[in-house]
């Protein structure tokens, strides 16, 4: 047997074991004689009354579809990199990988233009180095 009284245990009024939750209280409503403050009016010795919630947001809507990255054309990035190399050859790649950008509807259209630009005036440079070269005797 236990040092508790079972009489004592099953009252209603004795406090709840120290495993148990203690019961919920109910919510006390104001006395009658004092009204609260009206709705929106200003409450000076008291609190103001929260915001209203935020809205709640509806369903889910899904985003657009992803679309899948157009790749780069290879001959552009070879047309770049000859540009520097051998401008000669990075002019003729960066012409033939325009027309294949159009062709394939690939990316790389920044690369090939550069790789056009940087050639051209690369061999530009070359053709004034010669005929420079030959009149000089070089």
């Amino acid at each position: 047997m236990t040092d508790r009284d079972d009489a004592a245990w099953n009252r209603p009024d004795a406090p709840p074991p120290a495993w148990q939750p203690p019961p919920p209280q109910q919510p006390q409503p104001p006395p009658p004689h004092q009204p609260g403050p009206a709705q929106g009016s200003w409450n000076p010795g008291g609190y103001q009354q929260p915001p209203p919630p935020y809205p709640q947001p509806g369903g889910w809507q899904p985003g657009p579809a992803p679309t899948a990255a157009r790749p780069t054309n290879t001959m552009a990035i070879l047309a770049l990199v000859f540009a520097f190399v051998f401008p000669p050859a990075g002019l003729v790649l960066g012409f033939l990988a325009r027309q294949q950008i159009q062709q394939r509807n690939e990316g790389g259209e920044g690369l090939a233009m550069a790789g056009l630009i940087i050639g051209a005036i690369g061999t530009i440079g070359y053709v004034v180095l010669c005929a420079a070269s030959a009149s000089t005797g070089y």
